[in-house]
């Protein structure tokens, strides 16, 4: 197993399609925070200009608007997180911001049963969700003492493990990393090429996948990043060998020019 250093940052090694170890830095905490604060605020911000439109705007009555209440303004702050992730590619609003995303221990971006664990392990959040509770100050409060008991919880989770995983990351086999280290397909694979007069020199190279093709992207990107050619050299083996095919490029231009080439073709599908 190789993997690729990130400097002195706390890594965490995610196992490639071609058995080749690459190391992305997890998030720092300061990063999580602060993501968790602009989500909080988002949602608090939310939570009072849908109450004002409701209750001081349009003059609902409170005690037979629940059900509204809860349709309307409790069950988007309640998936809020869920859906935001699965949409952003592993990033809510406030992650985005900070460049920070959650990703697949198994390598890539979580799946859908993954996300859900994640979501279902912030239970404690939930009250300030059902935003009904804000009819009542002393709610509100005890709210408030609520979370804040459990945010410590958390915290205490994210110094201790090795991953700064929280339970939730535990549970679901995920954990939280600095974006810029890490790239979805949709991010990498892509290449713009002058299809005009391009001539594709590693056809075979369509038999590899979208994952495939994102992992020598992932490794180009770091290889330079860190001026660690060996790991294309690794790569470049392996996949000779899977497609039997031969070249005298350099490791790191028979990488490129698989992408271009798998770029040209993939259009011409």
């Amino acid at each position: 197993m190789l993997a690729v250093n990130c400097d002195t940052m706390p890594t965490v090694q995610i196992n490639t399609a071609f058995n080749v170890g690459l190391d992305f830095e997890v998030a720092p905490f300061h990063k999580r925070l602060v993501a968790y604060l602009i989500d909080f605020a988002l949602l608090a911000l939310y939570l009072l200009s849908m109450k004002h439109l409701f209750y001081e705007e349009f003059n609902l009555d409170t005690e037979k608007s629940t059900g509204i209440d809860i349709l309307i303004i409790s069950l988007p702050m309640l998936f809020y997180s869920l859906l935001t992730e699965l949409l952003l590619n592993g990033q809510t609003i406030g992650k985005k911001i900070m460049k920070i995303r959650v990703i697949s221990l198994e390598g890539g971006e979580p799946t859908f049963g993954q996300f859900i664990l994640r979501w279902i392990t912030k239970f404690f959040e939930w009250p300030f969700l059902f935003g009904y509770i804000y009819a009542s100050s002393i709610a509100l409060f005890m709210y408030a003492m609520y979370t804040g008991f459990f945010g410590v919880a958390v915290v205490i989770a994210i110094l201790v493990t090795k991953k700064s995983q929280r339970l939730g990351d535990l549970a679901a086999g995920t954990v939280v990393v600095d974006a810029k280290s890490f790239m979805s397909v949709n991010d990498t694979i892509f290449i713009p090429i002058n299809s005009s007069n391009y001539k594709p020199v590693f056809p075979e190279v369509m038999r590899l996948s979208d994952n495939d093709i994102n992992t020598i992207k992932t490794v180009l990107t770091q290889a330079r990043k860190h001026h660690n050619h060996d790991i294309c050299m690794r790569i470049e083996y392996k996949i000779k060998d899977v497609l039997k095919i031969e070249s005298r490029l350099s490791s790191t231009d028979f990488l490129e020019k698989l992408l271009e080439d798998y770029n040209y073709l993939a259009t011409k599908e």
